[in-house]
């Protein structure tokens, strides 16, 4: 299969886009409940809102990864402080949805450098997803410079928000699998040199869930944790053969369904391309934007985004 660069990063911030909006509806479902409503793919419906979201509706997870993107691109680089700025605001604009620990960390009135580190301290809880769901901008962005860089950029961002370093290392992997898939290699075989990169205290946890023979069911944490949200993904890539085929599975898992079919929707998008994301998905996409003067990205401008961080 051969996929031109330009449709892998955009695969990569549109599929995980696409995944979050699909995903959303059928948060803390269980089991089965997409296939269970949708039977077969490609009948059409399946962007069909709820439990708050309109059709075609992305998340937190989406609104993140934008504010990342965009701040990449208009400090030509990292900024950490500034990044952090648009994340408070975005927070103090009443989204439908935060996450309950990015939420604290962000309306604590701590310092950016300080809010993480001292959340983590008071309260020894800070492995969940939500520095993950937001990467897929920030993996394109870096991608160019290297596994070194790609993986110290992912720990720097995430660490903004989240003070335990299995948030940081399980972003820094997936920034690493977005880069090899990018490269139009296989992220799946490049996991056991990728793992070598991982902090010496967190690389069991994470071979473990990214192991071949590792399924979903084993987890022994929920998939909004980092690592079985990250392992969930891999599985979700690794046992279907397209991007609509790899989604619906990550879905179908249940649980935190918006986040890991992001992830997934990330990884599958940067290996199969943005052309094998059905148009019946990310014609009704769109990102509200809250604390940025009513904005709303649909599609064309998210493909437009990912362009620019692509260089």
């Amino acid at each position: 299969m051969t996929v031109a660069r330009d449709a892998r990063t955009t695969g990569a911030v549109l599929g995980s886009a696409v995944g979050d909006a699909l995903g959303a509806p059928f948060e803390f479902g269980p089991e089965g409940a997409f296939t269970e409503r949708f039977p077969a793919p490609g009948h059409g419906g399946e962007m069909c809102g709820g439990g708050g979201w309109e059709p075609g509706e992305a998340t937190d997870d989406t609104q993140m990864a934008v504010l990342v993107g965009e701040s990449l691109l208009d400090h030509d680089g990292l900024e950490l402080p500034d990044i952090f700025r648009r994340f408070q605001r975005w927070a103090a604009a009443d989204p439908k949805d935060i996450g309950l620990q990015t939420e604290a960390v962000l309306t604590s009135g701590d310092p950016w450098d300080l809010a993480a580190p001292i959340h983590f301290q008071e309260n020894q809880r800070a492995a969940g997803n939500g520095s993950l769901m937001r990467a897929a901008t920030s993996a394109v962005y870096f991608a160019p410079q290297g596994r070194t860089a790609t993986m110290a950029a992912a720990r720097s961002i995430a660490a903004l928000t989240h003070g335990d370093r299995a948030a940081w290392e399980g972003t820094a992997l997936f920034h690493e699998l977005i880069r090899v898939a990018l490269d139009g290699h296989d992220p799946l075989t490049a996991i056991p040199e990728t793992l070598t990169a991982v902090h010496p205290g967190h690389r069991a946890r994470y071979a473990t869930v990214l192991a071949p023979d590792w399924h979903p069911d084993q987890a022994t944490e929920f998939n909004g944790a980092v690592w079985p949200c990250l392992g969930s993904a891999v599985w979700s890539l690794r046992t279907t053969g397209s991007y609509e085929e790899a989604v619906r599975a990550a879905i179908d898992l249940g649980g935190d369904t918006d986040t890991v079919a992001a992830v997934t929707g990330a990884l599958a998008g940067a290996v199969y391309g943005a052309n094998a994301i059905p148009a019946r998905w990310t014609e009704p996409l769109h990102v509200p934007l809250p604390g940025s003067g009513g904005r709303i990205l649909r599609s064309a401008e998210l493909t437009a985004l990912a362009r620019e961080l692509a260089g």
